[in-house]
């Protein structure tokens, strides 16, 4: 079982993890995905929960399925 703080972390992590791997900087992710880039850094650093929508909605910018985000 997970704390709801280890979640956003690991969510966080992996995002990043999916970001980097298509070479997006924070900026150009944030941009493409329309928030700011202060807001994907407190996403990648677990500081955000998000809606499950706008989990989606990242997983679909950075082309991946929404579970490769969610894996714990």
């Amino acid at each position: 079982m997970y704390t709801d703080k280890e979640i956003l972390i690991q969510l966080g992590r992996n995002i990043k993890a999916e970001r980097v791997r298509r070479g997006y900087t924070q900026e150009y992710f944030a941009e493409k995905i329309g928030f700011t880039r202060e807001y994907i850094s407190r996403i990648e650093r677990g500081q955000e929960n998000m809606s499950i929508i706008k989990i989606n909605n990242l997983a679909n910018i950075l082309e991946t399925n929404i579970t490769d985000l969610l894996k714990f």
